[in-house]
């Protein structure tokens, strides 16, 4: 495909995401993707555990991704629910020499206490998303689990790890964390363990790559990748699959990672 041919009718470049998008939303690329690590899970609870420690994690070089999402792991002795809920003060001591880029052990240890605060407080990761829904927007709900995840003890540096769409974010890995546990296991790549949130409802992760691709296809005009950005890039994909605009995350990364030539 030239590139001249990204200038695609409307009709023409559904065809085109549907197409890619079906393609890429594949297991056999999820050896080179960091949703690799919640797969090794059958536990709903495991799954969204590290699923959501993992998608913290998730920027800067993949590989380097996936070897740390392999040391968290080892930190919550291959059980991550079971430690979350379980653990002591002495048990978070090992994970202070953790280290993510500017995520260091101090900042994980606020993580696992949180992530038990919202278990026992909240019923759990699922439910304080579900019960936080506000006309339909999925946004507003990651800005209400941030507040409730700090309600625990914590220095102030650690409240950037979560980002809020409220405070104009894009909320990139918070919004992939979501696809995972929301859109359905079909294809084998997403879980779709989270009953009580439809897909419509799902926001694509954005960031430099995405939205390279999304402007070149004429999905979003906006230069900035933030909260607006976002929103637009939300109602065009929505126009195209309103039931299920997020699939098309699969497009555009797939795009960007693995046909660089066109972009």
């Amino acid at each position: 495909m030239a590139k001249s041919s990204l200038k695609l009718k409307r009709s023409e470049l559904k065809e085109f995401l549907d197409e890619k998008a079906n393609y890429y939303e594949n297991p056999k690329f999820i050896g080179t993707d960091p949703i690799q690590i919640p797969h090794r899970f059958s536990k709903k609870e495991d799954i969204e555990i590290i699923g959501f420690l993992v998608a913290t994690i998730a920027w800067g070089n993949r590989k380097s991704i996936i070897t740390n999402s392999n040391k968290l792991v080892e930190f919550l002795e291959n059980n991550p629910h079971d430690f979350v809920i379980n653990h002591s003060q002495d048990d978070l001591k090992p994970l202070q020499t953790f280290v993510h880029r500017t995520f260091n052990g101090e900042d994980l240890s606020t993580f696992i206490t949180a992530l038990r605060h919202i278990y026992l407080k909240y019923d759990g990761l699922e439910s304080v998303f579900s019960n936080t829904i506000e006309n339909k927007n999925l946004q507003t709900s990651i800005h209400h689990f941030k507040n409730r995840f700090f309600e625990v003890d914590h220095l102030p540096r650690t409240r950037k790890h979560v980002s809020d769409p409220l405070k104009k974010s894009a909320a990139k890995r918070i919004n992939m964390f979501l696809r995972w546990m929301v859109r359905p296991a079909d294809a084998g790549v997403d879980f779709g363990i989270w009953k009580s949130i439809s897909p419509a409802l799902l926001s694509c992760p954005l960031d430099v790559h995405s939205g390279r691709v999304a402007r070149q296809l004429g999905l979003l005009k906006r230069k900035q990748n933030d909260a607006s950005a976002l929103a637009e890039l939300d109602r065009n994909l929505r126009k195209f699959d309103p039931k299920d605009p997020v699939k098309y995350d699969f497009a555009l990364f797939g795009l960007s990672a693995f046909e660089k030539e066109l972009f």
